[in-house]
């Protein structure tokens, strides 16, 4: 990494401790919202229904009017999915946006469309997080997200990216060999990245215990010596081993997912609940649901949900509760990061 890259580095990481103290003192904004600027995708995997052919960029003004809103909620961090990000030609305007509102900026992409020019425009827009996802080493009828296609882009990442960088790999959903996934997860480290394992769900986001073989993988990527986020997450170690989790879901308040059409939504399994246009999603709302349990936590397995409730795990018990309306039809990879 450049001389600027470990500067920027420095300072991300100043900024990021402040956000974590501003959540531990504060309860009454969001501390994470994943926000879909398109539904278009590039590739077609077999296990992901969280992306179409048809679909147009939201337009950029659109954007801006839903980026400020979050900014009003005093959100923290903001993170572009899709659908594939890349493919959408207002992306390094997004993300200029986001980080106006003084949000970090993240963003979670397949990479196939990265090459130096367009990493050293995500260098200049400020992006602060890219998480890529592969899932096997070739390629194959399940998933194009392999090694072998990617390995080019990843080395021009270690090379010209002032950002960081999140290798994700993948156990379940079909995935035929999950000794890739450590492959794929010593490879990312060796290039200095970050490394971590998801578990992919049921179409409802909710609990699909591993076979042993995904689980002597998952656990096995655990024990990497180099610091890895998921040795820090107890949920996906339950997960993994069959057994539900107790704590608190704070969707809704400290984690928004606004979709497309700008409504906001527990997270992507939960589409439709509670499904309020973000310019009407007010601190009551989210003042609401920090304290409304929801009946799917227990077996739900979408760790980046869990990862920013735990910030408020032992505060304010949840009195009302909620049962979503089994909206959850959209199947995707969930992270430890």
């Amino acid at each position: 990494m450049t001389i600027r890259g470990r500067l920027l580095a420095a300072h991300r990481k100043v900024r990021e401790l402040a956000l974590v103290g501003r959540a531990l003192l504060f309860t009454g904004h969001p501390v994470m919202a994943q926000i879909i600027p398109m539904r278009f995708c590039n590739l077609s995997c077999t296990y992901c229904n969280e992306y179409d052919k048809v679909s147009e960029p939201v337009p950029i003004e659109e954007m801006y009017r839903r980026i400020d809103h979050l900014g009003r909620l005093g959100t923290s961090i903001i993170t572009i999915s899709g659908g594939e990000p890349l493919t959408d030609p207002d992306l390094d305007l997004v993300i200029r946006r986001i980080r106006r509102t003084g949000a970090i900026a993240g963003m979670i992409t397949n990479g196939y469309l990265l090459n130096r020019e367009r990493i050293e425009r995500l260098n200049r827009a400020g992006l602060d997080h890219m998480q890529i996802s592969i899932d096997n080493l070739e390629p194959d009828d399940v998933s194009m997200k392999s090694l072998k296609v990617l390995d080019k882009k990843l080395q021009m990442l270690a090379e010209y990216a002032e950002f960081h960088v999140n290798i994700n790999s993948v156990v379940g959903g079909g995935i035929r060999n999950p000794n890739d996934a450590l492959v794929i997860g010593k490879r990312a480290l060796a290039l200095g990245f970050t490394s971590t394992i998801g578990i992919i769900h049921d179409g409802d986001g909710q609990l699909k215990p591993l076979k042993p073989d995904e689980a002597r993988v998952y656990f096995e990527m655990r024990r990497m010596k180099k610091r890895n986020y998921t040795r820090f997450n107890q949920f996906q170690e339950a997960i993994a081993q069959g057994r539900p989790n107790d704590w608190r879901c704070r969707a809704g308040s400290r984690y928004l997912y606004i979709c497309e059409d700008g409504l906001v939504h527990y997270c992507s399994q939960q589409r439709g609940s509670p499904g309020v246009p973000l310019a009407e999603y007010t601190k009551a709302d989210v003042k609401r649901e920090f304290v409304t349990a929801k009946s799917c936590a227990p077996n739900c397995t979408i760790s980046c949900v869990h990862q920013i409730s735990h910030i408020d795990h032992w505060r304010a018990p949840q009195t009302d509760s909620v049962s979503p309306g089994g909206h959850g039809v959209l199947v995707n990879i969930q992270t430890g990061n």
